[in-house]
């Protein structure tokens, strides 16, 4: 029986998170590497912190923000730039005739690589925090998952919307790829804490939901994280909520347009006179 409506949202969410989760098993090196090559970077960057005397609250900000990392890069590369690449395998078509939404089929991707990196993430966190022996106060434990959960759904929300922009401006997906990378990790505060950036050159970043997703949670789960917090918990989950609605819209809006452009021309190429 053909499915319709929600039911087909489900399964196409489904069908395509399943390659992503199981692929995982199937290419252990990759989680090895996955792990490894986060934890240098965290490493180099405890070395340092200890070598200046800077506060032994900064090791367990970088080891967070070396575990969150792995959520920026999939998002990266394996949503935002996503279509781009389905398009060069010749498979955007097939997206676009199929009966179902592009936006499941974002979701499942979406779904699919956060379950991979999450546990990604969990072990960075579990082995940097034995490793250089991080001490953890979790202040509100319901407040911890909520930023986590604001956090990750505004981060695929502007993955999918990424997604869209990316595949529109067609070759230059690969450059701007690249491009985003490491200004992101300056920006986001993956290393240290953005209170020490300009109020606007922070209050700017925060765009970015990883920023304030990182500020929140180093806030929640440190003694002295609040003193360090850009700006209060409540306030930064007031606007990663907004994020949430508008980065998600954005993606519906862009997808939908991408599809009517796909309809009308019939082709999506690097050309549209």
């Amino acid at each position: 029986m053909r499915q319709t409506g929600w039911r087909l949202f489900l399964q196409t969410v489904i069908a395509r998170a399943y390659p992503r989760v199981i692929g995982m098993q199937r290419e252990r090196s990759w989680m090895f590497f996955d792990v490894f090559l986060p934890l240098l970077a965290v490493s180099a960057y405890v070395f340092v912190y200890r070598a200046i005397g800077a506060p032994e609250e900064y090791v367990g900000f970088v080891v967070i923000g070396g575990a969150m990392t792995a959520f920026w890069m999939n998002v990266l590369w394996a949503m935002s730039s996503q279509l781009y690449w389905e398009k060069e395998q010749g498979n955007l078509a097939l997206y676009i005739m199929a009966p179902n939404s592009m936006m499941a089929i974002l979701l499942g991707m979406a779904v699919g690589g956060m379950f991979a990196t999450s546990l990604r993430a969990a072990a960075v966190v579990l082995i940097g925090s034995v490793i250089f022996q991080v001490q953890y106060v979790v202040v509100s434990l319901p407040a911890l998952l909520a930023v986590f959960f604001l956090a990750m759904t505004a981060l695929y929300g502007m993955g999918m919307m990424l997604a869209s922009l990316f595949l529109l401006l067609s070759r230059e997906a690969w450059h701007l790829s690249n491009l985003a990378q490491e200004p992101i990790f300056l920006l986001a505060g993956f290393y240290f804490p953005i209170k020490h950036f300009n109020f606007w050159i922070a209050a700017v970043a925060s765009i970015i939901p990883l920023t304030l997703g990182l500020d929140a949670m180093r806030q929640l789960v440190f003694p002295s994280g609040a003193a360090l917090g850009f700006v209060s918990v409540p306030i930064e989950i007031g606007v990663l909520v907004i994020l949430c609605v508008v980065f998600l819209v954005a993606a519906r809006v862009l997808l939908g347009y991408m599809e009517r452009l796909a309809i009308r021309e019939g082709r999506l190429t690097e050309s549209r006179g």
